[in-house]
């Protein structure tokens, strides 16, 4: 009836003002708005909120509000790939998706031996009571490492773990570089990452940010100089 009529418009525009926000959900960029994936911190360009609720958030910002899209047709990444008549690949993380992959496309994984034995030391789980407890941890052994000069990369599973662990680093006057979903900071994000092994560098990142770049021990001198270079001609 006339009560409920309205319901379709009112709770996403709910949602869009009460539980989306700027710079966490979505950013605004060149007048449209663009939803920023919470565990990459990853700008998912082309994609949209159905429902309504991408609609409110363009209202909310003022921007021009477009239609909503209509899917007429999906299939899942997984019946993509295997439309194909051959797969292969290789990453430095399928072997333990080993079973994931022999189950789903029938692959066999096979582990390349490196050029040079292994000498980084993988530790254990460590397992906190609260999630302060876990960040109070980091912080401290971030601390001690940048003492020392040793270069620190932080993966983290979302852009809110990353924006709380630069304002405790912050607080602490511990110097360091964030990548997130700005934009403008995305194109520059690979430049940033090859730098994370300079001394005394601290790197807060998500888990997909910057990667496939190499990190250089003592940081990557190339670039370095490519950088200083187009810093001394602009």
């Amino acid at each position: 009836g006339t009560d409920t009529k309205w319901a379709a418009y009112l709770f996403p525009a709910l949602n869009a003002k009460e539980l989306y926000f700027r710079e966490r959900d979505y950013l605004v960029d060149q007048g449209e708005v663009k939803i920023v994936d919470e565990f990459t911190g990853r700008v998912m360009e082309g994609r949209r909120w159905n429902g309504g609720l991408h609609q409110a958030v363009e209202a909310k910002e003022r921007v021009d509000v477009k239609p909503e899209q209509v899917t007429v047709a999906s299939i899942t990444y997984q019946s993509l790939f295997l439309l194909y008549p051959t797969l292969s690949g290789m990453t430095g993380t399928a072997f333990s998706e080993a079973k994931e992959l022999s189950d789903t496309y029938k692959l066999d994984v096979l582990r390349v031996p490196t050029a040079k034995p292994l000498l980084r030391a993988d530790a254990g789980d460590l397992v906190f009571k609260s999630k302060l407890d876990k960040f109070r941890y980091v912080l401290r052994d971030i601390r001690e490492k940048n003492s020392r000069g040793q270069p620190v990369l932080c993966g983290t599973t979302s852009i809110e773990d990353a924006t709380l662990i630069s304002e405790l680093l912050s607080n602490d006057g511990v110097p360091h570089r964030v990548l997130n979903a700005n934009p403008k900071l995305a194109r520059k994000e690979s430049e940033i990452v090859s730098q994370a092994g300079r001394l005394g560098a601290v790197t807060i990142a998500t888990n997909m940010a910057g990667r496939g770049t190499d990190i250089l021990l003592g940081g990557n001198a190339a670039l370095t100089a490519r950088l200083r270079l187009r810093a001394a001609l602009a």
